[in-house]
């Protein structure tokens, strides 16, 4: 595709992210699956762009796109609703994980041939959900604002152990080092210092806009303060993701967390946006978000008919799977809508295709099977999340879903019994 062709292209593809965009909010069809096969069709089916050809430059995109989507969701959690949803996030991340890679590790050993190690790979990889897919659709739903927490901070939490523990394996599949307790240990202070970090962060950017009011009054001051705070993250081997999004959250909550001693160096208000910043982040979530969705489907790879299958397979096996771990982690006052919305958030994102990826680097003999099978399962709980999102929000499938969460839960957050305070369910009175 030559260079004048690829900008008419990405000029389309605005043009196209704004009708979709438009059409959902008519039909409530998400705009996501209208982007991934626009991927799809110019990526592996017609071979119009090759994602290879981007280079690192697709790694920088996706960062970028999780950061101002994090960024901006973090800024809207108040910390009553973090400290309601942090031991659910907890419990549901923990109970996710291990089912869905036990669940995995047993598919692919059964049906696909894998041995024990590479099946716990695979599953590993897949045991987290997409940051970016979550967050687009929680913000378009009426739930709880607990919940909406709940489920962001999951997605990003998730990436703590879809990380570390998919490459210690891998390390130990390979022969390299390999130690069972510095794999949780890293895990351990990964989340920690990531939290440390975007706390203490976010204290310090607070110090910063008070005592330099000119850096209000630019757009991208605190974007790029973001993009620092990740990329030192990043760089020190722990979550940027988690840094970012507890950034955002002490950002938005410096006024109920001021320590004494910090009194006169902290603004006395919320850190909000204005008006015109929220506008502007908007537009810029939105333009991410459209390429980030086709550059997922042009970066599917899907060249095994058999394993495709076992990936649709694995797919509906997690989203059943899924329902007993929300009924375990969620609070016995969820509505059951909310429940319902929660146990469809499952999507897998490009942090799963990127470590995919590695076992073949790495010369494992079962790295073409767990990159083909875990590219299926990310379009597939892609596609069936946004449908199901459609369906459910439409109030089609609450009757399903009501078998197992029982009929004594109210309806959704507007039918909470009025004893209920407004900041704690989260709705319309």
């Amino acid at each position: 595709m030559t260079t004048p062709i690829l900008i008419i292209f990405i000029g389309f593809l605005i043009f196209l992210g704004h009708y979709l965009a438009e059409m959902f909010d008519r039909t409530r069809i998400p705009d996501v699956v209208g982007l991934l096969l626009v991927g799809i069709l110019i990526g592996p089916v017609f071979h119009l762009i090759d994602p290879a050809s981007f280079g690192q430059a697709g790694r920088v995109f996706t960062n970028i796109v999780l950061v101002f989507i994090l960024f901006e969701s973090g800024l809207e959690v108040r910390f009553e609703q973090l400290k309601s949803a942090l031991r659910g996030t907890v419990t549901l991340t923990t109970l996710n994980f291990i089912v869905t890679t036990m669940l995995v590790a047993a598919m692919a050993q059964m049906f696909a041939g894998l041995d024990f190690l590479s099946s716990v790979i695979l599953g590993s990889i897949l045991g987290g959900t997409s940051s970016a897919v979550v967050t687009t659709l929680a913000r378009k739903v009426d739930i709880q604002e607990q919940t909406s927490t709940t489920l962001v901070m999951e997605s990003a939490f998730s990436d703590v152990y879809t990380l570390a523990i998919p490459i210690s394996l891998i390390s130990l599949y390979t022969g390299a080092s390999f130690s069972l307790g510095s794999m949780f240990g890293h895990i351990f202070t990964s989340l920690v210092l990531a939290v440390v970090a975007g706390v203490a962060s976010g204290y310090l950017w607070s110090i910063l806009l008070n005592k330099v009011p000119t850096l209000l009054k630019t757009r991208f001051s605190t974007p790029a303060f973001v993009f620092i705070v990740y990329g030192l993250v990043e760089q020190l081997d722990f979550s940027g993701p988690i840094a970012v999004l507890f950034f955002s959250i002490t950002l938005g909550n410096v006024t109920l967390l001021r320590p004494r001693l910090l009194y006169p160096y902290l603004p006395s208000r919320h850190i909000e946006l204005t008006a015109v910043e929220k506008d502007f982040f908007s537009e810029m979530v939105f333009l991410l978000r459209t390429f980030f969705f086709v550059y997922v489907g042009m970066s599917i790879v899907l060249n095994n008919a058999y394993l495709i299958v076992l990936g649709a397979a694995i797919t509906l096996l997690l989203f059943l799977v899924r329902i007993p771990v929300v009924l375990a982690s969620a609070d016995t006052k969820t509505p059951l809508f909310d429940m319902s919305f929660m146990s469809i958030m499952i999507p897998k994102g490009l942090g799963a295709a990127v470590l995919a990826t590695l076992p073949a680097q790495r010369g494992l003999p079962s790295g073409p099977a767990i990159q083909t099978i875990t590219f299926a399962v990310i379009i597939f709980t892609t596609v069936f999340c946004t449908v199901l999102f459609f369906v459910l929000e439409k109030r089609k499938l609450l009757g399903f879903y009501r078998l197992f969460f029982g009929s004594h839960r109210p309806l959704d957050a507007a039918s909470m019994p009025p004893t209920e305070p407004a900041s704690a369910a989260g709705g319309k009175p």
